[in-house]
């Protein structure tokens, strides 16, 4: 039974995101969003993390407006010489399930599930959709289980379909053709080829340990109480109406760093904008852009975890020079994998870029795509630089590296049609090709789709839109989770 005391106090969230850019952006704007509707939260993050978020972005000072919100930050295990990016981020998810999870195991044990003086016990975790630790957990302690499942939902969904397929004989890939439709997975039959599915995919072994790990994994979400997606209706609504004969409750709540935007703006809130990037923003790149004519600059960022070899890398450069467009290059200090001095970004591609390129090492990504001289996104297809430059109606050319990027790149080319689609490939010509099909030949027929399809985003999140819709019966679900066990 509740405390008289704890009756009054708001519903308190647990969430826990895996210590990734790509997962800590989007969980941390979910965050703001409770917070913006007066629930108390606990946010578990790394030190490492943390010590990033402090030193390199205005979240901590943000969330401090909050008095409800609280960082909780549990070591990962990993030496502070760790990168934890680029080619060593396959180091990050052992660390996590090794270390932080019985850590936080034994916190929330301890601690009553965080409850304090002024915060009920957590009324329920939010866990991000990669843990397979969450839903025995959560059943154990009673604890109601809501997944974020932070890439795509037609990503999500081509895994819950894994064992299907397998019985069907779509997979393993090998034998087949790259470019054969796959037929098992209800919403995409009709333009999802072999070489779009996830990179796990691409196995000769049907017991491969990621491929049956992610699957079993994601077939976790059927027992949560609910699921959120950073997706919308108009967007994904053919996959998610699949997977609401699977799931109990589905709450599509995005994008969600534009729904932040609308919610703050409808409270005429003056909190800052929550954008967790790990790296330091190098601003000088907006000056660049003032300088540049409308629409005439080409955007290249390949997110925080893909590398490339130096032989690719300059594949991409003899592209981008070759097309005679301006670009923008994001060049991660640990992008170029290679050894004996291979990872180093060569001096004649520095040189190079300077009639008309500019190179950063990190940019302010959504301001980068919003700004009125960039004219498409070269991006390796992550879910949040997809979401980002769908919301800024900026059209994209698509390298996607592994996960749900090479889906992300087909729904891209085939079914929004908002760009184009080149993955297997990293070839100078081809990438000049699609440079000039992009920013010249078919440049007013993208960027029209391309702003049709912004409004609807935009219209999502805010009131009386679908997403906006979800959010609040998410909160009032939530919220009752209270009246549940008292």
């Amino acid at each position: 039974m509740s405390s008289k005391s704890e009756v009054k106090l708001p519903a308190h969230v647990v969430i826990f995101p895996i210590p990734a850019q790509g997962h800590m952006n989007s969980m941390l704007n979910l965050a703001h969003l409770f917070c913006l509707s007066d629930l108390h939260v606990t946010f578990i993050v790394s030190e490492f993390t943390h010590r990033l978020l402090l030193k390199n972005t205005s979240v901590p000072a943000t969330f401090a407006a909050y008095p409800g919100f609280q960082f909780r930050a549990i070591p990962d295990g990993l030496p502070d010489d760790h990168p934890r990016f680029g080619a060593q981020a396959g180091g990050v998810n052992p660390a996590v399930i090794n270390n932080m999870v019985p850590l936080f195991k034994k916190m929330m044990a301890d601690e009553g599930f965080l409850a304090s003086p002024h915060r009920r016990p957590a009324t329920c975790f939010v866990a991000d959709g990669s843990f397979s630790f969450a839903a025995d957990f959560a059943e154990e302690n009673g604890l109601p289980l809501v997944y974020f499942r932070t890439p795509s939902a037609a990503y999500c969904w081509a895994f819950f379909q894994v064992y299907d397929l397998i019985q069907a004989q779509e997979i393993p890939i090998k034998g087949k053709s790259m470019d054969g439709l796959v037929k098992g997975i209800l919403g995409m039959e009709g333009f999802l080829r072999s070489r779009d599915l996830p990179t796990f995919f691409r196995t000769d072994d049907v017991n491969d340990h990621l491929l049956q790990s992610k699957a079993a994994t994601t077939r976790q979400i059927v027992r949560a109480q609910a699921v959120i997606f950073n997706t919308f209706e108009d967007l994904e609504g053919p996959i998610l109406s699949a997977m609401f004969e699977k799931l109990p409750r589905i709450y599509s709540i995005g994008p969600i760093h534009e729904h932040q935007k609308s919610r703050l703006i409808e409270k005429k809130s003056e909190a800052s904008i929550v954008a967790g990037n790990l790296w330091p923003e190098d601003r000088s790149c907006i000056d660049w852009l003032n300088a540049q004519p409308a629409r005439s600059v080409i955007y290249v960022s390949f997110g925080s975890i893909t590398v490339v070899t130096r032989e690719q890398l300059m594949e991409f450069w003899h592209g981008l020079d070759n097309s005679s467009q301006r670009f923008l290059w994001v060049m991660r200090s640990d992008f170029v994998t290679g050894e004996d001095g291979d990872d180093q970004i060569p001096a004649e591609l520095m040189e190079g870029t300077k009639e008309k390129g500019y190179m950063v090492k990190w940019a302010p990504q959504e301001e980068v795509l919003g700004h009125p001289a960039v004219g498409a996104f070269l991006t390796h297809s992550g879910w949040n630089s997809t979401l980002e430059s769908i919301v800024a109606g900026v059209p994209m050319i698509c390298w996607p590296y592994f996960g749900d990027q090479t889906i992300n790149s087909r729904f891209v080319s085939e079914v929004w049609k908002i760009g184009l689609d080149i993955k297997d490939t990293c070839d100078r010509l081809i990438i000049e090709k699609a440079v000039r099909e992009v920013m010249e030949v078919r440049k007013d027929e993208f960027l029209e789709r391309a702003d049709g399809m912004s409004k609807m985003a935009k219209k999502a999140v805010q009131r009386g839109g679908s997403s906006y819709t979800n959010l609040d019966a998410l909160i009032e679900y939530i919220k009752s989770l209270i009246t549940i066990s008292a």
